[in-house]
């Protein structure tokens, strides 16, 4: 896993070069089609990744993004109405036949459909309009690290084409050195915060919000750490009543409009006597953890993933636990 979360700024070099046709060909269908809703299809970090991008979409485009639930297809066998929308269907191995099942479903709905998956002759890829290797190179840690780094920017990519944004394309080419300062990012002391402690929250907004449920997963798959990710605004209700003296919580804040929304609710549970750490300036009560600034509101909370990773394959280890084998858990999940 360590080995792999270092290789994330070559493997979305990697991709940002090898797949940029395929990249921009489907980012040209999208805008041709102009589809009046996009669908994901998808499962655990694939599917933290399809919500990245709705909310990129959604904020880019203004364009509605819904998550299918596969056994829609798989069991339930319902046809859908889809004339008109367009999806996109992720998975790193492409194989299982759930999300396959899907994504052939929705393009004989009538969707314009494209697939993200690091398994170029995959049957994902062959039900698609659309395939887009996401060429993260082989990952054998069962905890996906680069893959879901490399789906979100594919994705990212086709925005850029879709919406004909400069400013995204310039983002993106800079982003794999922003992702090396990334993963040096020391996040020791948020560390030392959960030394004796089950469960932690993890808290975000907007795209930020999605890299937090990406973050509370790995939490489980590797440390046996109870995480649960939460808005910065949905904690205030019930989720408070769990917080007391020491609780860990970690604010993913990234520089767009969101932020002093979540410096706000990071120093409020501080101020309830909270363990709270904070990617960002500024706030009074929280601690701050170091972070890449990218410059642009959508790869800045995607390279926060990318300090999470280091951070966490350490933290396992600290725990006496080998992140390469979680519990219970193998690289391919293939369900119906």
């Amino acid at each position: 896993m360590r080995r792999e979360v270092l290789e994330i700024p070559q493997a979305v070099a990697r991709l940002l070069e090898q797949s940029s046709g395929a990249i921009a060909q489907a980012g040209a269908a999208l805008k041709a089609a102009d589809p009046r809703v996009l669908v994901t299809v998808a499962r655990g970090s694939s599917d933290h990744a399809a919500a990245f991008l709705k909310y990129a979409v959604e904020l880019t485009l203004g364009v509605p993004v819904a998550s299918l639930g596969p056994s829609i297809a798989s069991i339930y066998e319902a046809p859908l109405k889809l004339a008109g929308a367009a999806s996109i269907a992720i998975s790193q191995s492409g194989k299982s036949p759930d999300i396959v099942a899907m994504a052939d479903a929705v393009r004989r709905a009538g969707a314009v459909s494209v697939t993200l998956t690091n398994t170029a002759d995959s049957p994902l890829a062959r039900a698609a309009d659309h395939a887009i290797d996401i060429a993260a190179g082989p990952e054998k840690s069962v905890a996906a690290t680069k893959t879901y780094v490399n789906s979100a920017v594919a994705g990212l990519g086709i925005l850029a084409h879709w919406a004909d944004d400069k400013a995204l394309h310039a983002a993106l080419t800079e982003l794999p050195r922003h992702l090396e300062q990334a993963v040096a990012c020391d996040w020791t002391a948020f560390a030392d915060a959960l030394e004796g402690t089950s469960s932690v929250f993890i808290l975000g907004r907007g795209p930020a919000l999605a890299i937090a449920n990406e973050v509370a997963l790995k939490f489980k798959e590797t440390c046996s750490v109870h995480a649960e990710a939460y808005s910065g605004a949905e904690v205030m209700h019930g989720p408070m009543a769990l917080v007391g003296p020491g609780f860990p919580v970690l604010a993913l804040a990234a520089r767009d409009k969101a932020l002093s929304s979540i410096i706000g609710a990071a120093d409020a549970l501080a101020g309830k006597g909270a363990a709270a750490f904070i990617t960002a300036d500024g706030a009074a009560k929280a601690t701050r953890l170091p972070f890449a600034a990218t410059g642009h509101p959508l790869t800045d909370p995607l390279v926060l993933i990318a300090s999470f990773y280091a951070f966490v394959e350490a933290f396992a280890r600290r725990r006496g636990l080998n992140p390469d084998e979680p519990r219970n858990l193998r690289k391919v999940t293939e369900t119906v």
